[in-house]
């Protein structure tokens, strides 16, 4: 795991490298071209930086999707850190329980039936509303981290927490570069003066 400085050092060094990249392949943006180039080479030097976590891997695969991402990506890329997913023992295993609850569910279909057109048990009322409130969110939050459709419920968290630590430490370094770009214009502007 990254530590927060280590993290930030890798991303700035993606990041500006992906930035030129982008500057030189088009000279002439609009501002919301280059709004769009910049969030993208933000998304994907972050992803890179990150790259053994299944959200960064899924945002890496999404944007080499696109042809005009493909030369970005693989420049963020090193050589030597190809992304190769590596099945841990968990995703094994919750493979594995995958198929085994797709065929316990097949033979209760039945059962499950009869149970939704006869509603839930009045005295559980309470944990069915508790189940179908945490389901919810679950699908929000497999919405919110990418590669998240895929994932079983403690993978889910456990990349979410990763992808908000990620994303805080982004929003770090661009909060910092925008303060710095504002010190220096500041000051530009005091010379002339």
């Amino acid at each position: 795991m990254h530590t927060s400085s280590k993290l930030k050092s890798e991303f700035i060094k993606k990041w500006v490298k992906g930035l030129q990249i982008c500057c030189s392949s088009k000279k002439n943006m609009d501002f919301l071209e280059r709004k769009k180039k910049i969030k993208l080479c933000a998304d994907i030097a972050l992803a890179c930086a990150k790259n053994s976590t299944s959200w960064s891997i899924a945002l890496i695969s999404e944007a080499k999707k696109h042809d005009e991402n493909k030369t970005l990506v693989d420049n963020l890329l090193r050589p030597e850190s190809q992304i190769k997913p590596q099945k841990t023992n968990h995703q094994m295993c919750a493979s594995h329980k995958r198929v085994r609850s797709k065929k316990i569910l097949k033979k209760s279909h039945h059962v499950c039936q009869r149970m939704k057109k006869m509603g839930p048990p009045k005295s559980n009322i309470a944990t069915y509303i508790a189940k179908r409130l945490v389901k919810k969110r679950t699908q929000v939050l497999k919405r919110l981290v990418p590669g998240g459709e895929s994932m079983d419920e403690f993978s889910l968290i456990e990349e979410a927490l990763d992808y908000i630590l990620s994303l805080k430490v982004q929003v770090d370094v661009m909060r910092t570069l925008a303060n710095a770009t504002e010190v220096l214009n500041q000051s530009d502007s005091s010379i002339f003066d």
